[in-house]
C-alpha cells in the first residue's frame, strides 16, 4: 500500500490512538506486558491528552525516514513483518490508512522531536491511595484489640482477588452488605468484649467518671491506630455518659468506634501511617504498643529507625503468619483448596492430600525466607520438604520424619514450585493437564506480564477427540497456534505449559497421556460403544519461554533454572511484594523505588528479608541509603 499524501498534520489522539486501543497493543506494549522488552511502551490506561499526544510523537523512532515503508511502526502491527502479536492492524482497511499517515508525518519530522521514553511516561510522587482492613487484617486487629477469636469476618461477604491480591484498593468499595456485616459484627464484639465483664481489661481505670477519659483514649489510641482527637474524645465521652453503668457505657464506646472510618480504613497520617503501615505489611494486624511509641517519638522518621522496628517484628511470630498469607494469595492456593479432579482418573485425590501439596509450598517458601536462602531456589532448588504420601506421589523415598528435608534426583526432573503437586495440581482441570493454565501461570505470576483476553466472539473450543483420531493436547491446542486471532497470545502460553506436560493434572509423573474417547450419544443409544476407550499416547515436552532467547526446555527443573537467571522474573518477585504491601499496582513514578528494592535485593544473594526491609523503607517514605543490600 502505497503511503497516503498529506495535507496537514494528523491529530494521533482522535485519529491512530483510537485504532492502537482497539488492536489492543496496550495490553502487551506496557511495563509489565509480554513485550515490555521492546522499545514500544503504552501509556498508562489512565494518560491524559499531552501524555498521548506525547507517545505519538516519541513513536518517530519507529519510522524509517529515508523509506517509510520500511518503518516498523507499519509493518508489524499489520503482520507485514513477524510480529509475536500477529496482525493486530488489519490490512487494506481504514485502521491502517491512518497508521500510514501518521507514520509519514512522523517522517516528516526531524530525530530531535521525537522525546526519549523517559520523558513521555510521567514521574508521579508517591501515590496514597484509601484501604480498608482485609478479612484476615479485620480478624487479626479485633483478637489484638479485644482478645475476641471468633474471626468474624469470615462470614462476611466474599472479597475480591484484584491486581493479584485481596488488599488491593480498587476492589475495596464497601457493598450495603458489607456495611451491615460490619455493623452486625461491632455490636457482637463489643457486646462479646464485657459479657462477663472487663475480662479482656479495656478499662484501664478503676470505672468512675474520672475513668471515662482515660478509657476512650486508651482505648481510641488501639483501634484508631493514632492518638484521638479533643473532638473525638468529646464526642465518645457523650456516648458514655448516656448510659449509667460504666461498663454498658464502655461497650457502646466500643461498638461505636469498630464501625468508625478510622478503625475500617487505613486513615492514618504522618509516622502513625508509617506505624500502621508496617504493621499490616509485617503482621497482619494493628501496631502493638512498642511501635506506636516509636512513631510518637518520632523513630519512624529515619531509615535506620524504621528498620530497627522491622528487624524487631520480623523476629515476632506474627511476621511468618502474615507473609504465609503473601505466598497464598501470591499463588492464589485458594483455587487449590477448591479444585475438584475426575476420581475414577484419580482415586488419591482428597483435600487431605490438597492440604499436603499446600504445606509443602508453605514450608518450601518459608524456609528460604526465615533461614536467609537465596529466593531464587523457590523456581530451581532441588530440596523440599515431604511426608510420606507426597514422597509415593513424587516417586521418590520420604525422609526419617514428616515434613523432613529430602533432595530430589535429577531423574524426578522437579525443581522449585514449578516442580510441586500444588502448582501442577492449580493449573491443571479436573480429568487432564492445561498447557494453557500453566503457562498463563508462569507469565502473570512469575514474570509479571499481563497477557491479553481472548477477542470477543471468538471460539475457544477444541476440536473434539475420536476413535478415528486420538491426539494428544499439544495436537489439538495447534488449533489456536494456526488460528492468527488466537495465536497472538496462545503462543506466548502454551509453549511454556507443553514443557511440563509430563506431569499430570495432579502433579504425578508420567511418560504418556492418558486420552479417554468418550461414546458418543448416538454409539450409546445404538450400543455400539458403551463405555470410553483409552489410549496412551506418547508426549512431546518440548516447552519453550518464548521472549527469551535460546529459552527452551523440557521439565520444570529446566524451567525453573531458566526463570530463576532471568531478570523480569527476579524483578517479578519485587513487583509482587510491593503491590500487596502498597495496596495497588506499581506505576511509572514508582520505578525507581522498584528499581531501589530489586538492587538490594539482588546485591544481598536474593534474600527475600532484605526485600521485606527495602520495601518497608519504601512506605515508609523515607530516603533510602543506597548500597545497603547484604549488610
Amino acid at each position: 500500500m502505497a503511503l497516503p499524501a498529506l495535507a496537514q498534520s494528523p491529530d494521533f489522539n482522535k485519529t491512530l490512538w483510537p485504532v492502537f486501543e482497539k488492536a489492543q497493543c496496550r495490553q502487551c506494549h506496557n511495563e509489565n506486558g509480554v513485550a515490555s522488552t521492546t522499545r514500544l511502551i503504552f501509556p498508562r490506561e489512565a494518560a491524559t491528552a499531552d501524555e498521548i499526544t506525547a507517545f505519538g510523537l516519541s513513536l518517530r523512532t519507529l519510522v524509517n525516514a529515508a523509506k517509510p515503508e520500511d518503518s516498523p511502526l507499519w509493518r508489524k502491527p499489520t503482520h507485514r513483518t513477524a510480529h509475536g502479536g500477529g496482525e493486530r492492524i488489519r490490512q487494506n482497511t481504514d485502521a491502517e490508512v491512518a497508521l500510514l499517515t501518521w507514520v509519514k508525518h512522523l517522517a516528516s519530522l526531524p530525530e530531535p522531536a521525537a522525546p526519549s521514553r523517559s520523558t513521555t511516561q510521567s514521574q508521579r510522587k508517591e501515590k496514597h491511595v484509601l484501604r480498608r482492613l482485609t478479612h484476615a487484617q479485620y480478624n487479626h486487629t479485633v483478637r489484638d484489640l479485644l482478645g475476641d477469636e471468633t474471626k468474624p469476618a469470615d462470614q462476611f461477604p466474599k472479597e475480591d482477588f484484584v491486581h493479584g491480591f485481596t488488599n488491593q484498593a480498587d476492589g475495596q468499595s464497601i457493598s450495603p452488605l458489607q456495611a451491615e456485616a460490619y455493623a452486625r459484627a461491632a455490636e457482637k464484639l463489643a457486646r462479646n468484649a464485657f459479657a462477663k465483664g472487663d475480662r479482656s481489661q479495656l478499662i484501664p481505670c478503676p470505672p468512675s467518671d474520672n475513668c471515662r477519659a482515660e478509657f476512650i483514649r486508651t482505648f481510641g489510641r488501639k483501634a484508631f491506630r493514632r492518638p484521638i482527637t479533643e473532638t473525638e474524645l468529646q464526642r465518645y465521652s457523650a456516648l458514655h455518659a448516656r448510659e449509667t453503668d460504666f461498663t454498658k457505657g464502655a461497650q457502646s464506646v466500643v461498638e461505636a468506634m469498630l464501625q468508625s472510618p478510622h478503625f475500617l480504613f487505613h486513615l492514618e497520617q504522618g509516622a502513625y501511617r508509617t506505624a500502621s503501615r508496617l504493621s499490616y505489611f509485617l503482621w497482619d494486624t494493628m501496631p502493638d504498643e512498642t511501635l506506636l511509641t516509636a512513631a510518637a517519638k518520632g523513630h519512624l522518621d529515619t531509615q535506620s529507625g524504621v528498620e530497627r522496628e522491622v528487624k524487631r517484628m520480623l523476629a515476632d511470630p506474627r511476621a511468618k503468619a502474615a507473609f504465609d498469607e503473601f505466598l497464598a494469595q501470591w499463588l492464589r492456593l485458594d483455587r487449590l483448596r477448591g479444585a475438584l479432579r475426575d476420581r475414577n482418573l484419580f482415586p488419591e485425590y482428597s483435600p487431605e492430600l490438597v492440604a499436603l501439596m499446600v504445606e509443602e509450598t508453605t514450608r518450601t517458601f518459608r524456609s528460604l525466607v526465615w533461614d536467609n536462602g537465596n529466593f531464587l531456589d523457590f523456581y530451581r532448588g532441588d530440596t523440599t520438604h515431604l511426608v510420606p504420601e507426597l514422597a509415593r506421589l513424587y516417586g521418590v523415598e520420604a525422609g526419617p520424619e514428616p515434613w523432613a528435608k529430602v533432595k530430589l534426583p535429577p531423574s524426578t526432573e522437579r525443581a522449585g514450585i514449578l516442580g510441586q503437586a500444588a502448582f501442577l495440581t492449580l493449573t491443571s482441570k479436573p480429568a487432564d493437564t492445561s498447557p494453557t493454565e500453566r503457562g498463563l501461570f508462569v507469565r502473570e505470576h512469575f514474570l509479571c506480564q499481563q497477557v491479553p483476553p481472548p477477542p470477543p466472539g471468538v471460539n475457544a473450543t477444541l476440536p473434539p477427540v475420536t476413535d478415528e483420531k486420538p491426539v494428544t493436547q499439544r495436537e489439538r491446542l495447534q488449533v489456536h497456534l494456526s488460528n492468527a486471532v488466537c495465536a497472538s497470545c496462545h503462543s506466548l502460553v502454551d509453549p511454556i505449559g507443553f514443557g511440563l506436560e509430563k506431569f499430570d493434572a495432579i502433579g504425578r509423573h508420567r511418560d504418556k497421556e492418558l486420552l479417554l474417547v468418550h461414546p458418543t450419544a448416538d454409539e450409546i443409544k445404538t450400543k455400539r460403544k458403551t463405555k470410553p476407550t483409552e489410549y496412551r499416547l506418547p508426549i512431546n515436552a518440548q516447552g519453550e519461554l518464548r521472549g527469551i532467547s535460546g529459552a527452551t526446555f523440557d521439565s520444570p527443573r529446566q524451567l525453573g533454572e531458566l526463570l530463576a537467571k532471568e531478570p523480569s522474573c527476579q524483578k517479578c518477585v519485587v513487583k509482587q511484594l510491593f503491590r500487596y504491601a502498597m495496596g495497588r499496582p506499581e506505576e511509572s513514578g514508582d520505578a525507581p523505588v522498584i528499581e531501589e528494592a530489586f538492587d538490594r535485593f539482588r546485591k544481598s544473594q536474593f534474600r527475600f528479608q532484605e526485600l521485606i526491609m527495602a520495601i518497608s523503607v519504601a512506605q515508609a517514605g523515607v530516603p533510602a541509603t543506597p548500597n545497603r543490600g547484604g549488610n
